[in-house]
């Protein structure tokens, strides 16, 4: 990776780097092992990582990024079509694999390569080298979109632009080689790949994995010393369902630095329950696979339920209407998509020139497709995605966040998702999709609709509220609205 910040601290080699479960490796048994496989990439185009949760996948991403050699994680809960696509597009030397793990159909004709912890002789010298200058622009990593709108695409983001997000999270959130970062996050995704693992090794760190999420884990670790824990808003909803019976998790949350959420919006009344419960509150941040991270609320800066913070050192950040001309700075109200631009943008899409080109604006604006609100003092609101999430109703340009966080306030509801429809009069009319607390006594449509009309304005209540057992919910816990029936 590039380098422009300030050398990170140097760890010792015996100083604990990676602990997934029970077993975990010292910064000089990673540098033995990630170095020795490294040693066999050379000459590698590119290779594919099957990430698993485990010391494997970590040390395999460590050693491609020492060999020069661009890694592309795939997803093991990928479908073989999925899976069939993204091989033939990225065309991988050879996959990475934990040994003993069965490979899907999609992958039998790459070469495999099992990764092998080789420890017996560790290196003495300090961390290895991951985050020292290369070619600024050279691929890192190839990470493939959710493939929402079609094929997953293939951003390619360069060492310079992952170096970039790490530095300014440092600046953001005061991180330093003394954290020690918990999560049970996936490591085929930005969050947990990049930021979870890569993050903490820059700093001089560690990283404790939990391998599957779960409450008792978060307690244990956090009790256990850990400093810093990482999670998506579905982690945050059970812990804060949690907290009530559990005086340890309480304790464990209270007693750390700092609570992080991202990947999509934590709802306002979880962000609640865990400050009642634990005197913490839960800080966001927003970013894409193409852009890594665009804002932050800071470490020493104010936690504001709904808002994802302020844009990162060195991001530029503007909201911009459908003519694409900057939304008026001083209404809090004009809802604008986010553009951004920095040195932590992707290169482009991967064997995808007419993609790339229309994800730009002019003026190397990267069209982010997210709506936002951008209050008087810079912090960001995030209100929906621009094609699913943005709803004009009767004349108003109306954010489906902010309707789902107001239904979530109301006690009968226990999962909310906003969306609209066409409407003969009003344009789009507004649909909630409601998964009720509790299925017997479920709140009704006018009672909703009140709800919100008390909580925001009229024109934003819903229309139509039609109820569900569960929401549709992609494994980083987004919720999938083009999922939903119709």
């Amino acid at each position: 990776m590039n380098d422009p910040a300030p050398a990170a601290p140097r760890a010792g080699a015996f100083d604990e780097a990676l602990r997934f479960g029970e077993r975990s490796l010292t910064y000089g048994e990673l540098a033995a092992a990630s170095g020795a496989l490294a040693a066999r990439l050379s000459g590698a185009h590119r290779v594919a990582v099957w990430a698993t949760p485990s010391l494997e996948t970590a040390v395999g991403v460590v050693a491609a990024l020492l060999a020069g050699v661009p890694a592309v994680p795939l997803n093991p809960k990928s479908g073989g079509g999925e899976l069939a696509h993204i091989v033939a597009d990225s065309a991988p030397s050879l996959v990475l694999a934990e040994p003993g793990v069965e490979l899907p159909p999609a992958l039998t004709d790459l070469t495999r390569l099992d990764v092998v912890m080789d420890v017996r002789e560790p290196a003495a010298g300090p961390r290895p080298a991951v985050t020292e200058p290369d070619s600024p622009e050279a691929p890192a990593l190839i990470v493939y979109t959710s493939g929402t709108t079609g094929p997953p695409k293939g951003a390619v983001l360069p060492r310079r632009a992952i170096a970039t997000t790490l530095d300014a999270l440092a600046d953001a959130w005061e991180w330093t080689a003394d954290d020690v970062l918990v999560h049970g996050l996936p490591l085929f995704h930005v969050h947990g790949l990049i930021l979870g693992t890569l993050g903490p090794l820059r700093r001089g760190g560690s990283v404790r994995h939990l391998g599957r999420f779960s409450t008792e884990g978060v307690a244990r670790e956090l009790g256990a010393g850990a400093t810093m824990l990482f999670g998506v808003p579905t982690m945050y909803h059970r812990i804060a369902e949690a907290l009530p019976a559990d005086p340890e998790l309480a304790k464990a949350l209270a007693g750390a630095r700092l609570l992080v959420s991202g990947s999509a919006a934590l709802p306002v009344h979880d962000h609640e329950r865990i400050a009642a419960a634990t005197g913490r509150r839960v800080i966001e941040r927003y970013g894409m696979t193409e852009t890594l991270m665009n804002t932050s609320v800071r470490a020493d800066g104010e936690p504001r339920a709904g808002a994802v913070g302020v844009p990162l050192p060195g991001v530029e950040l503007r909201l911009v209407d459908e003519a694409g001309e900057p939304v008026p700075a001083d209404d809090p109200e004009a809802v604008g998509e986010i553009q951004v631009r920095g040195p932590n943008l992707f290169t482009g899409y991967l064997n995808r020139p007419d993609a790339t080109a229309a994800a730009f604006a002019p003026g190397g604006w990267f069209r982010t497709g997210d709506m936002a609100l951008r209050d008087p003092d810079g912090y960001v609101r995030i209100v929906g995605r621009k094609a699913t999430d943005l709803i004009k109703s009767g004349g108003y340009k109306i954010g489906a966040g902010e309707i789902e966080n107001a239904l979530l306030e109301h006690a009968g509801v226990r999962e909310a998702a906003v969306t609209g429809e066409p409407d003969p009069d009003l344009g789009e009319r507004i649909v909630a999709w409601i998964v009720p607390a509790d299925p017997r006594n479920q709140p009704s449509a006018q009672e909703l609709a009140s709800h919100v009309a008390d909580r925001l304005a009229p024109h934003k209540r819903p229309r139509v509220v039609r109820y569900l057992d569960a929401l549709p919910r992609n494994d980083m816990g987004k919720i999938m609205k083009r999922a939903l029936p119709r």
